[in-house]
């Protein structure tokens, strides 16, 4: 092969022609994925398409951080400042309120009542879960907020057998554990 230059430059030209036959291909395949307003975009120069893909994907990326904060915010997770007077002053941070659970046994009917700080908002769903796991039936479920505080209000049936008192008074204790265990930091 060395002593047929004609043989290498033809391998270069076949090496070339495939590298750019591929890369028209990548760019059609990148250009077919962004939505595009009228026919013309999508027949626009590839530096035009280049940069419409990019503000495209940019778009998408702001987006799915605009959702992940909204989820958050949903679940009270939410990243606060941490400028907020500390807890080990003794002062209550904003938007911080130690979680408090009230339990109503009324035969086989049961309340909770959990009043929380918009940063405990995640503990009503683990409620509903926990209670449902244990075997007792949610017949309704609310919360509200006022201010900084979030007021939830879970009613259930336990069930119907001679063990209601027990089985009432067994769930009780998991929720009370479960706020104290989530709120022990």
């Amino acid at each position: 092969m060395e002593n047929n230059p004609n043989s290498s430059r033809t391998d270069r030209k076949t090496i070339e022609r495939n590298r750019r036959n591929r890369m028209k291909a990548l760019y059609a395949k990148l250009n077919s994925l962004v939505p595009h307003q009228t026919p013309t975009e999508a027949t626009s120069s590839l530096p035009d398409q280049l940069d419409k893909a990019a503000n495209y994907i940019k778009r998408l990326q702001m987006n799915l951080e605009k959702m992940k904060d909204w989820k958050d915010s949903l679940m009270g997770i939410e990243n606060r400042p941490c400028s907020r007077t500390s807890m080990s002053s003794g002062r209550t941070m904003e938007g911080f309120r130690s979680p408090q659970i009230e339990v109503h046994e009324m035969g086989s009917a049961m309340e909770v009542v959990l009043t929380t700080g918009l940063d405990f908002q995640f503990m009503f769903n683990e409620m509903i879960r926990l209670i449902h796991e244990e075997g007792a039936e949610i017949v309704s479920a609310s919360f509200s907020v006022v201010h900084d505080s979030v007021f939830h209000t879970i009613h259930s049936k336990v069930g119907d057998s001679d063990q209601v008192g027990n089985e009432t008074a067994r769930i009780s204790e998991k929720l009370k554990k479960f706020v104290h265990d989530a709120t022990a930091f």
